[in-house]
């Protein structure tokens, strides 16, 4: 019985439809902006910030508006490459060798790669900086990276970046070397990846896969786009935020202009999403939603979903529940891609099809789980089941959230909280004891799901890093010099760790 609940629940279903969509091969541009939240868009309702470009594609697009993803970057990109809940994938975190992605697990970019699709990868890869972990060892045939989860940012073990990195003029790993760049880190992830598909469009389908690492923090923008959000009362982290949105904004603008001018706007799919809740942007808007990234909640895990294809798709609003999940199968049914069985069994998110031909095609309600993860490496997993974790269906959310601690009392013991989103979709009010047969089918749902994950959620834990991190070894080998003794204690994967002692430091 445990059995068959999990297969409901996560296992694609069949669902009739869209077989006009399957096969026909576009091209894919997906843009994945790094800590932009749902409310980060002025087509969204933001009094503040305008994104003139963005709701452009948005007003063109099928838009998904119950888009989850994970509750932060890393474990959204491994959902979103397999198919499957990040754990699955060993990714459980988005350091201390927690962010690497799974070396057995298929990507969408491989399954594409054999339909014959070319593919790159521009801006943030955050799934493993060992060169066995990398784009190019993934399926991806280009890539353009920055390492870690940010440029300039290094952690203990492999998880980095190329030392002394900034957004403006960084040094970039193209496929197998640095190249030292001018500029601003957004600009140039836009602009490497227009030259690439300038070079392979015509000559066959391609995947270009451009994730910026703006607006995640540190908040440093142009000052030309800082300035355009000065003397509101925002704050400066909140000025840069805005003013680095904006910078976004207009290079997807000169994207899609380009689009026009190669003539293959109307052979090309262009999604844009954003992989967590927002940030810096939450104070000013957050859609209405309750938290933010790094969190179960709906405002941690609610997603920009906006799917755009001229004369293919009809720009519409569709409410399905949809997820990260599900863009394995839905790329590989349009390029037509014979699933390899290894992916067939690893894949458990749907196909969109049906929904991108017709937005209103019946949807079957499913479940989705959402976790934070973090929990201390090297502890057992176990003790973490139910802290910041929620399962969902398309009417009800189930929330594990921590409690405020008192001052001299014991921890308090967890505490689930159920949310009737169509009624409360700020999820205002707990209704847990009202719905006592909801939480418990939502509990036994939730229950099955992380018994499944034995021999996946600890894949990473035992996991020991280099002493260095491997992009500040390979640009050491290329420009010279070495690591100083601030570096290499900085780079300690024997030195405990913790996101407070970081904080510490760094003030």
């Amino acid at each position: 019985m445990r059995r068959l609940l999990i297969a409901c629940l996560f296992l694609a279903a069949p669902i009739a439809g869209a077989a006009g969509l399957a096969g026909s091969r576009p091209n894919v541009i997906f843009i994945l902006t790094d800590d932009q939240g749902y409310g980060d868009l002025s087509a969204h309702g933001n009094p503040v910030l305008k994104t003139p470009n963005l709701d452009r594609l948005r007003s063109e697009s099928v838009r998904f508006s119950e888009f989850m993803v994970s509750p932060t970057c890393a474990p959204t990109r491994s959902a979103l490459l397999t198919g499957r809940h990040e754990f699955r994938n060993g990714v459980t975190h988005t350091i201390l060798e927690r962010e690497r992605l799974d070396p057995k697990a298929v990507t969408v970019a491989q399954v594409l790669k054999m339909a014959g699709y070319t593919a790159g990868l521009f801006g943030k890869w955050h799934l493993g900086d060992e060169a066995d972990y990398r784009p190019v060892a993934r399926g991806f045939d280009e890539q353009f990276i920055h390492g870690g989860g940010g440029i300039g940012q290094s952690y203990p073990g492999s998880c980095g970046d190329a030392p002394g990195n900034k957004y403006f003029d960084p040094a970039i790993l193209h496929n197998d070397r640095f190249v030292k760049t001018k500029g601003y880190c957004t600009d140039i992830f836009f602009e490497q990846a227009t030259r690439w598909m300038e070079g392979v469009k015509g000559r066959q389908p391609f995947l270009c896969w451009l994730a910026t690492n703006a607006p995640h923090g540190p908040y440093i923008a142009r000052p030309e786009d800082r300035a355009l959000y000065e003397g509101r009362g925002l704050g400066v982290d909140t000025e840069n935020f805005f003013g680095m949105i904006h910078n976004i904004d207009e290079n997807v603008g000169k994207l899609l202009a380009r689009l026009d001018e190669w003539g293959i706007a109307k052979d090309t799919l262009v999604v844009f999403m954003n992989d967590n809740g927002g940030t810096a942007g939450v104070k000013v808007f957050n859609a209405g939603m309750r938290g933010a990234k790094g969190t179960p909640w709906r405002g941690g895990t609610r997603a920009i979903s906006l799917w755009r294809w001229p004369g293919t798709l009809q720009p519409a609003d569709c409410g399905a529940l949809a997820a990260h999940v599900d863009v394995f199968r839905t790329w590989s049914a349009l390029a037509g891609a014979q699933l390899p069985e290894t992916a067939e069994r690893q894949v458990e998110g749907r196909s969109l099809l049906p929904l991108l031909e017709n937005p209103a095609a019946p949807w079957p309600d499913r479940h989705l789980v959402s976790h934070v993860g973090r929990w201390t490496k090297g502890s057992d997993y176990q003790e973490a089941k139910e802290r910041n974790a929620s399962i969902r269906d398309t009417r009800y959310q189930l929330v594990s959230a921590p409690q405020p601690a008192r001052k001299g009392q014991p921890a308090t013991p967890v505490v689930w909280q159920l949310f009737d989103l169509l009624e409360d979709p700020g999820q205002e009010k707990d209704i847990a004891k009202d719905k006592p047969e909801v939480v418990e089918a939502l509990r036994s749902a939730y229950d099955a799901w992380w018994d499944s994950l034995k021999g996946q959620a600890d894949l990473n834990e035992k996991a020991k890093g280099p002493e260095l991190n491997p992009f500040a070894e390979l640009y050491w080998r290329q420009f010279g010099g070495g690591p100083t003794a601030e570096d290499r204690e900085r780079m300690n994967p024997d030195r405990a760790w913790s996101f407070e002692s970081a904080r510490a430091r760094k003030k």
